[in-house]
């Protein structure tokens, strides 16, 4: 969240020159860390006897895949500023298997 913040700061007040790799693909690489940390979260705190759950890996592919497709399939037909790019579902991907690897623990 951290790196986040820092980004959007960077965008909005600083204005330092950044890679463009970062820049563009930044979010993407934080967007299923972010929204998987926050579903484990919210599993555990609302079923206290799963304070031990990690998530399955069918519910780590089938995020990727809801967000792939929406973001990446659906919604550039529907929004003028929305662009479809593949980099982006291997953005969003690596950032599933960050979570996998690093995240997604018992607690």
């Amino acid at each position: 969240m951290l790196l986040y913040a820092a980004l959007y700061l960077n965008r909005h007040a600083w204005h330092y020159p950044m890679p463009s790799w970062l820049s563009s693909h930044g979010a993407d690489l934080l967007a299923m860390p972010i929204l998987l940390s926050l579903t484990l979260a919210v599993q555990r705190y609302l079923f206290p006897q799963f304070r031990r759950l990690v998530l399955p890996d069918s519910w780590l592919l089938g995020a990727w895949l809801a967000v792939s497709v929406w973001f990446e399939g659906i919604l550039p037909y529907f929004s003028a500023v929305a662009v479809a790019d593949a980099l982006d579902v291997a953005a969003y991907g690596v950032g599933t298997l960050a979570f996998r690897r690093w995240l997604n623990r018992p607690d």
